[in-house]
């Protein structure tokens, strides 16, 4: 047996135990523990006899100590910790779910968005396409062609109408009418946009601007890639289709492994994972392109390592663009360059290399033009395409970056090699 004492140390009342029943022990220390001074005088007649005196180790005073404070310690019962992180786990989704979602886009016409400088018509769904015309006048034109413009362009890139001699113009009738692909420059976005699609825009256009039953498309960049969707679903409607340094799909069906791995492992590091996103979760290509830790797109960026020695040169020939670069994205980066990227380098219900000559008949002809020292476009790849398809008509320019067409003549040459075979 055992007796309880009171013991008074700087201010604080301790309970001190000797001998007894462990029960007694534990509850003593549990009830008293360190308290107040002012409590003192209220224990001060309390004495306990438990019997005879026995002394304990300090190892177990210790142990009684250890488990007072242990006591005394806030403790959450595991039902409200369970809620309190399930709470900051959703909160946690839903801050990261915010992140990744791109703004609305700036509807031209709208209160908020830009206005409408341009023409256009409306389409089957409701959309708007601007559009700009060019060359001779349309009811005179013995040729009509519809241009596409690239990635980060608009309806005012159009490069052959831009650069073709006004000589070959008026003796050869061209009239040409460039767009806005949907989201950029005054065209509404097409949130539900895909390969089929942009073609049937296309054939829309036609049919509204009343260009017959049949018309050209030549093609720029990731509108030269526009072009394949046209030879796939509205092949009826073309007169002849020109493809200038067309983008090409890693992920298309028909390309050998090999060669897909050898070009894409010669792309930047950054834009490697930009095109990795875009395939395989889509959903991040905003955010991906918006973020500051890594180096995003080298295109969206404009970074000068995806230009040639040729390109470089070309650059001041597209010094006119600062007057109108502004309308490029004027209704956001999401529906413009971040939608190209993702439809452009995402899952195809078809690939070009399967297709069949649209033209079995040499009724019209497909020709397609491909710098071999494009940094962009990688010319192993369209070689390949090209010897796949020997419908196409391949002509591939030595010492030429990207953006060859913009070279003196160029334009021409284009224009006259797909109106003059027949």
């Amino acid at each position: 047996m055992g007796v309880v004492c009171l013991k008074l140390e700087n201010n604080n009342c301790k309970v001190v135990y000797h001998g007894g029943r462990r029960s007694l022990s534990l509850y003593l220390v549990q009830c008293f523990g360190p308290f107040p001074c002012v409590r003192l005088a209220r224990l001060s007649s309390l004495k306990m006899a438990t019997g005879v005196n026995r002394k304990i180790s300090a190892a177990s005073a210790r142990a009684h100590t250890r488990r007072a404070k242990k006591s005394n310690s806030l403790q959450l019962p595991s039902g409200i910790l369970g809620t309190a992180l399930a709470v900051l786990f959703i909160g946690f989704l839903a801050w990261g779910y915010q992140v990744i979602q791109p703004p609305p886009p700036k509807i031209c016409g709208t209160p908020d968005g830009p206005p409408i400088t341009a023409p256009r018509i409306k389409l089957r769904d409701g959309r708007y396409l601007a559009y700009k015309e060019h060359g001779v006048p349309k009811d005179a034109a013995k040729y009509k062609i519809i241009f596409v413009h690239g990635f980060d362009s608009c309806r005012h890139d159009a490069s052959i109408a831009n650069t073709l001699s006004p000589d070959v113009v008026e003796e050869m009738g061209i009239y040409i009418v460039s767009f806005d692909r949907p989201g950029y420059g005054e065209s509404d976005p097409d949130p539900n946009r895909t390969p089929k699609s942009i073609a049937l825009d296309i054939e829309e256009l036609a049919d509204q601007l009343v260009l017959g039953s049949k018309f050209y498309v030549v093609g720029f960049s990731m509108g030269g890639q526009v072009v394949w969707n046209c030879l796939k679903y509205i092949p009826h409607r073309l007169a002849g289709a020109v493809l200038v340094s067309p983008v090409v799909n890693f992920w298309w069906t028909g390309l050998p492994a090999n060669l897909t791995a050898e070009a894409y492992g010669r792309q930047k590091l950054q834009d490697q994972w930009a095109l990795r996103v875009a395939h395989y979760v889509p959903q991040l290509t905003y955010w991906w392109n918006t973020q500051r830790w890594f180096p995003i797109s080298g295109v969206i960026a404009h970074s000068p390592h995806i230009f040639s020695d040729q390109d470089k040169e070309l650059l001041p020939k597209l010094s006119n663009r600062k007057n109108y670069v502004a309308q490029v994205r004027q209704q956001g980066d999401y529906e413009t360059v971040h939608r190209d990227l993702m439809i452009g380098f995402g899952n195809w219900e078809y690939s070009p290399l399967d297709l069949e000559n649209p033209f079995p008949n040499n009724e019209a002809f497909v020709h397609l033009w491909q710098g071999d020292d494009d940094l962009m476009v990688p010319v192993t790849l369209q070689r390949y395409i090209a010897q796949s398809l020997p419908w196409i008509h391949y002509h591939e320019l030595q010492g030429s970056g990207h953006l060859f067409g913009h070279a003196d003549g160029m334009s021409d040459s284009l224009i006259k090699s797909l109106l003059s075979v027949k």
